[in-house]
């Protein structure tokens, strides 16, 4: 699985990170890194929650995460 971040610098000067692909990876920062680490942080919160649910069976599970420039 590969994920990709989007991000947005709000007009408060916070930083967004969202996955769109991942309902409810979401995530404020400071800084655009901050959001990125935030939203990575969740996201692979989420994604431990369907392994342990069952909800992603098969092969081996290889997560990456982008961030585009």
């Amino acid at each position: 699985m590969r994920y990709d971040i989007e991000t947005e610098l709000e007009e408060d000067g916070r930083w967004i990170a969202e996955i769109s692909s991942l309902p409810g990876a979401m995530a404020y920062g400071k800084t655009r890194s901050d959001a990125i680490a935030n939203v990575t942080a969740i996201a692979l919160r989420i994604i431990a929650d369907r392994v342990e649910h069952a909800e992603m069976l098969g092969s081996p599970l290889s997560v990456s995460f982008d961030a585009a420039a």
